[in-house]
C-alpha cells in the first residue's frame, strides 16, 4: 500500500511524542526539519549532505536542523530556524504537522524531529559553509525493503543496530535513516 499524506497526517496528529532521559548533562539538545515534500501527488522527504567543514557529522546525509539557541522558544522554532539558515527554506512556507519521538544519539545531541510539509519543491538557496547538497528521496523508496541494509555497529562498549540505504551516490545511516525508517513505517502501519 502507497504511503499518502492523509496516512502521514492521521499518525503525526494522533501520535503522542515520547522524550528521552538524558544520559548526562552534558547532551546536546537540538531539533531537526523533517521535510516532506509533495510535489505533483509525488511524496518525498528532503536530505542535506553536510560539508566537510561544520563541526559535527562532517559529510554526513542528514535533516536542516541544529543545536538550540536561547532565542528559540521551542523545537519547532529551531528547526525552522536551523532550515532557513541552511537551506535558505522560507519558514512561512512550511506546515507544521507534528514531532516525533526524542532521539539522543552516540554523539551527545539530543534530538526534537519536527515533521513539516511543503508543497511543491521549495527553492532552495543552500549556505555552502554547512550543507553540500540538498536533495530529495521519494517516501516509497524507504519503505521498499530491498533499499534497506541493516548492520550493527559498537558504540562506547554497546552494539547498536544500524539501517542504512543507498539512494544514489548518497548514504543514509545513523540517526537520519532510523528517524526515517520508525516515522515511515509507523505512518503506514508496518511494524
Amino acid at each position: 500500500v502507497p504511503l499518502t499524506l492523509p496516512h502521514i497526517l492521521a499518525f503525526v496528529r494522533a501520535h503522542e511524542p515520547a522524550a528521552v532521559v538524558p544520559i548526562n548533562d552534558r547532551t546536546t539538545v537540538a531539533a531537526v526539519l523533517v521535510l516532506l515534500v509533495l510535489d505533483q501527488d509525488r511524496l518525498s522527504v528532503l536530505l542535506t549532505k553536510r560539508t566537510d567543514r561544520v563541526e559535527h557529522h562532517k559529510g554526513q546525509i542528514s535533516f536542516p536542523g541544529g543545536t538550540v539557541d536561547e532565542g528559540d522558544v521551542d523545537a519547532v522554532a529551531t528547526a525552522l530556524r536551523e532550515a532557513e539558515e541552511e537551506i535558505g527554506l522560507s519558514r512561512g512556507s512550511v506546515e507544521i504537522l507534528g514531532r516525533l519521538d526524542e532521539l539522543e544519539i552516540p554523539t551527545g545531541f539530543r534530538v526534537t524531529p519536527v515533521v513539516g510539509l511543503v508543497r511543491g519543491m521549495p527553492d532552495l538557496v543552500l549556505n555552502l559553509d554547512e550543507v553540500e547538497e540538498a536533495f530529495i528521496v521519494p517516501v516509497g523508496f524507504f519503505l521498499d525493503p530491498a533499499n534497506e541494509q541493516v548492520g550493527e555497529r559498537e558504540w562506547k562498549g554497546r552494539m547498536h543496530v544500524v539501517y542504512s540505504y543507498q539512494f544514489e551516490s548518497h548514504r543514509i545511516w545513523g540517526a537520519t535513516a532510523a528517524v526515517i525508517r520508525k516515522f515511515l513505517r509507523a505512518a503506514a502501519g508496518l511494524p
